[in-house]
Formats: C-alpha cells, sequence, structure tokens
C-alpha cells in the first residue's frame, strides 16, 4: 500500500513550540515521507532569521511569503509539513491546508507552551514583557482557526515524542487513512526501547 491509503500530505498546526516540528519529523520517518518545516523554509530562502525578518519588514510581509511557502508545499506528495503558528490566520492558506492535507492540530495549553518557551528568544511575538499573557491572547485568537480547520486534534500534555507520534498514527489508521501497518499495536512496539 506505499504506506498511504489515501492521504497525499499532512499538516501539523498549533501554537507556536507546540512540537509541530519534532513530531512532524518523526512521523515523516514512520510513514517514510519527506518532511519539511515552513518556518525553516523561509529562513532559507530570506538568508536570515524570521525575528530579525519581522523587525525589519514587519508582519504583514512575513504572512505573504508564509502564504507562497504554504501553497507550495501544499501541493507536495508524501510530505508531512510543520506550519508556522500563524500560518492559519490567511482565509487562503486555511483553504489549501485543510483541501489539500490531512490536518492535525497538536493542541497545548498556553501554560505549558510558556513553560517549553519561556527561554526561547528566537520567536518574534514572544519578545514582550509578559510572554505568558501573549501566549493567552494568540492561543485566544488561533485555538477556535485551529479547531475548525483541522481533520484531527491531538492533545500534546507530557507525553513523549514517540506517544504523541503513535497517538496520530492510531488517528490516521482508525479513520481510514493509512496503511495499518504503520501504526504500533495496542501492546508496546519495542519493549526496553528508549521512547526518544
Amino acid at each position: 500500500m506505499n504506506g498511504n491509503a489515501g492521504i497525499t500530505a499532512l499538516a501539523l498546526v498549533g501554537m507556536p513550540g507546540g512540537g509541530k516540528s519534532t513530531v512532524g519529523r518523526q512521523l515523516a520517518k514512520r510513514l517514510s515521507w519527506s518532511f519539511a518545516d515552513s518556518d525553516a523554509l523561509i529562513e532559507k530562502r530570506i538568508g536570515t532569521s524570521i525575528r530579525s525578518f519581522f523587525e525589519r519588514e514587519g508582519e504583514k510581509a512575513f504572512r505573504e511569503l508564509e502564504s507562497s511557502v504554504v501553497d507550495e508545499l501544499t501541493l507536495t506528495t508524501r510530505l508531512v509539513i510543520a506550519t508556522g503558528g500563524g500560518a492559519v490566520l490567511k482565509p487562503e492558506n486555511q483553504q489549501r491546508l485543510n483541501t489539500r492535507c490531512r490536518v492535525i492540530y497538536l493542541h497545548s495549553s498556553p501554560e505549558e507552551l510558556y513553560r517549553r518557551l519561556r527561554h526561547d528568544s528566537s520567536r518574534p511575538l514572544l519578545q514582550v514583557a509578559d510572554p505568558l499573557a501573549k501566549l493567552r491572547e494568540l492561543y485566544q485568537q488561533r485555538d477556535p482557526l485551529y479547531r475548525r480547520l483541522a481533520h484531527f486534534t491531538v492533545e500534546t500534555g507530557r507525553p513523549s515524542v514517540a506517544a504523541l507520534v503513535n497517538t496520530v498514527l492510531m488517528q490516521l489508521e482508525l479513520a481510514g487513512e493509512i496503511d495499518p501497518t504503520l501504526t504500533p499495536s495496542p501492546v508496546d512496539p519495542s519493549p526496553g526501547a528508549p521512547e526518544r
């Protein structure tokens, strides 16, 4: 079945720091697909960090660039895409992601995200006096968009990356989207193997 019963691409959406790149990379490995991180691709193209591009050109210019990258990536098959946290803000991105991919929302609370990101200086939207308040504001704005867009929602909580990948694969299998041989059996698939 070539590892794929029906879907041609997967897109992970969610808040900054929700684990989209880490989970996406492992998911792609399990599916024997390619992996793309839209933010990393943008940085490669602009030759600088998103943070400095944001400071120099502003958010509007960044969102335009992000939109063209999302358009390009969602046309690629056998690809797992980790989107930027704000990619869902533009209606054209929502439409492309929802119709061209199976969208998985990695849901994390603002408090969980703050614990993970409080020392991260690379995220332009969080370089403010009160990052937790900013995360709560972003969450309030974006959570309904992620939920509306997603075909599947996975709670990140505190499980390991391997457990999250298994949860995503099981949801896809139950929906008849992927080859069942790619998902773990209910018993631990590799006793004694490290989780990360």
